[in-house]
């Protein structure tokens, strides 16, 4: 017997207009749409989260449908409203991850200032080679998400993205445009911030090579010094990593936190 549109009862269009919004965010957000993740284990969690919040969000839905007068059986209205679910459940994941990758930045940096920038490992994160340090401080930050429950706020934020974008509105591409380069630009300067012991625990270590190697300039200083700038910056990180996790947690929190209503 031939399925059609207009058989479906209005309910099962919300369900499926709320997974789009959900199966958006969990396939580019961080922590849940990681690419370590088995696919079906992401699907299953994006349903389970869809079941949850279809009777909170309902309620978003019918007045949108009466001022609109959506007739489930148009299905370019029906193609409408799903690909605006699927653009502001996407939007939200994008944006945690932009800012998750000043972790990868500040382990670019601080790799760099040690002498592991050669040491490349898989990011998990990130599907693509990186620094050894980035890749560590990428898996710490997910690790933490989950131990600090900043998953929770992650999920209370799509919930409430129902407030901030109603469903079957138009998008607005320049306010989205410029939510993006904002947190780009967030990101890359907590990253430096995060970096910044090891920039100038390598700035005060070359100088002082640079001045020995004028002292004794017939040693091979930089050579000689190299084992002593990889246990001391190793040191650091041991000392500060820490920290460093704090500062990000709290920077994320404050992003997650603005999506809350």
């Amino acid at each position: 017997m031939a399925l059609f549109l207009a058989s479906l009862p209005i309910n099962i269009f919300i369900s499926f207009a709320v997974f789009c919004r959900i199966g958006a965010f969990f396939m580019t957000a961080p922590a849940f749409g990681d690419f370590s993740l088995i696919p079906r284990l992401r699907l299953i969690a994006a349903l389970g989260v869809t079941m949850a919040l279809v009777p909170v969000v309902t309620i978003f839905y019918p007045d949108w449908l009466a001022a609109n007068s959506l007739e489930i059986s148009n299905p370019v209205l029906m193609a409408g409203v799903m690909g605006g679910e699927l653009i502001y459940g996407g939007m939200l994941g994008i944006l945690a991850r932009v800012f998750m990758s000043a972790l990868n930045v500040a382990g670019q940096i601080i790799a760099f200032q040690i002498g592991l920038s050669l040491a490349q490992i898989f990011d998990p994160t990130q599907e693509l080679q990186g620094a050894i340090v980035g890749g560590f401080l990428a898996v710490f930050g997910t690790t933490m998400i989950f131990a600090t429950g900043l998953h929770h706020l992650m999920l209370l934020a799509i919930k409430d993205s129902y407030i901030m974008f109603t469903p079957g509105s138009v998008p607005d591409f320049a306010d989205m445009a410029n939510a993006m380069t904002q947190t780009m630009s967030d990101a890359f300067s907590l990253g430096f911030r995060l970096a910044s012991p090891f920039i100038l625990f390598g700035l005060v270590f070359y100088i002082g090579a640079g001045v020995l190697n004028r002292l004794m300039p017939q040693a091979q200083v930089f050579f000689m010094l190299l084992p002593a700038n990889l246990g001391l910056g190793l040191m650091i990180l041991m000392l500060t990593s820490g920290l460093m996790m704090s500062v990000f947690l709290a920077n994320f929190e404050t992003l997650v936190a603005g999506f809350l209503r």
